[in-house]
């Protein structure tokens, strides 16, 4: 395996993810898109904007049967496919995606690209540009100077990789978690141009839920190595005690309490909670193991861009049912009803605004012990929900 590909299985593990499906035969390959000068929503510049991608099967001669798959928080564009030869990681969605599989790439056109500011900045096979990207006036890392991006940003430099593609039309966008937050973007920023929209395990970022990834992210905050976001400069210690103990937090909130049994009155060996306060029960060190691996592969100033965008979702509209009412796609919501980022009662909320504004909305709940993580590590059970979606 490759470095890149070690890397990419270092990320997933240290969420409890797996790498996808076992048996996964189509080898993909990585690109890379240079989007040029680009200009924020937000009215700042980023002198050249390169995103990776990835694809499987062919446009057809319209243009029209292209798929966009979006990527969760932590991920990046390795949706389907095996990477880096035969002993590579398969994609996180390769159960659902490929030929025959339902969304069948011998039908349809797979693009799955890396967002801006994506947090794998150390992983050689995710390609992004953020923070921790060179600034060409400066020749030193963006820091804290890199212009603020939103999901709106994320879908605006996705479509131009996909006019660069020659795709046309949309027959469907989809991902899980941010992704699908990115899937719902789509829908309201494109509305002619999207046929199908599919978000898993997302709904709206309202208020409650930018108070939590404000949480999320606080720990980097606290951490003096921080500095602001200027730690980038040579003897200069990241901060990596912050961004753990952010990453601790991500990991319990997007599991459940069944995975948390696995834990249950277990002690590590020489520990005593019961008479030393500093002494730890096994699930704090589970815990501490899973954000100290993830925090050496990602970048802590790309961790908070990504909360940023996550926070500025459909920012550009008044209101949920502003922004929802402009689309003309079909629905298939996928929510887990465990799931405790994207609370079950929220979706629903989303699923009645789309009715009252004449969507065409389907339901498919996504069942399994691990809550939000149900929507990338137990999609197969919902393939053929998604199959006969895709028939219509």
């Amino acid at each position: 395996m490759t470095r890149g590909g070690v890397l990419a299985a270092a990320a997933l593990l240290a969420l409890g993810l797996s790498g996808g499906a076992a048996m996964a035969q189509d080898q993909v390959e990585k690109r890379v898109f240079e989007a040029g000068s680009y200009q924020t929503r937000g009215g700042g510049t980023i002198a050249n904007v390169r995103i990776g991608y990835q694809t499987m099967g062919r446009l057809n001669d319209a243009g029209d049967n292209a798929v966009l798959i979006a990527h969760f928080f932590s991920g990046n564009s390795h949706a389907f496919g095996r990477l880096g030869g035969a002993t590579g990681p398969v994609g996180y969605w390769d159960a659902i995606i490929g030929p025959g599989k339902p969304i069948d790439t011998d039908r349809f056109f797979v693009v799955s690209s890396d967002t801006l500011v994506n947090v794998n900045v150390g992983d050689p096979n995710t390609t992004t540009t953020g923070p921790a990207t060179i600034n060409p006036d400066t020749g030193r890392p963006y820091g804290m100077a890199f212009p603020v991006v939103s999901m709106r940003d994320f879908v605006e430099v996705q479509k131009k990789l996909l006019d660069s593609l020659g795709v046309k039309r949309l027959a469907l966008v989809a991902g899980p978690s941010n992704g699908g937050l990115q899937a719902i973007e789509w829908a309201a920023a494109y509305p002619e141009m999207v046929e199908r929209v599919m978000p898993v395990i997302a709904g709206e970022i309202d208020a409650w839920m930018q108070g939590w990834l404000d949480v999320w992210e606080a720990p980097i905050r606290l951490d003096p190595n921080w500095r602001e976001g200027d730690y980038y400069a040579p003897g200069r210690e990241p901060p990596l005690r912050g961004l753990a103990e952010a990453w601790k937090i991500v990991t319990l909130q997007a599991n459940d309490r069944p995975w948390a049994r696995q834990f249950e009155r277990r002690i590590p060996e020489g520990q005593d909670p019961a008479k030393r306060i500093g002494d730890r029960f096994e699930v704090e060190r589970a815990l501490d193991a899973t954000g100290q691996a993830r925090a050496r592969t990602s970048d802590a100033n790309s961790f908070l861009y990504m909360v940023r965008a996550n926070q500025l979702a459909l920012r550009e509209y008044p209101s949920l049912e502003a922004a929802l009412s402009r689309s003309q796609a079909r629905w298939l919501v996928v929510p887990s009803p465990t799931d405790r980022v994207f609370l079950r009662e929220g979706v629903q909320e989303m699923v009645e605004i789309l009715r009252r504004a004449g969507r065409p909305v389907e339901v498919v709940e996504i069942g399994g012990e691990r809550g939000h993580l149900n929507g990338v590590l137990n999609v197969a059970p919902v393939g053929e929900r998604v199959r006969a979606f895709l028939a219509d």
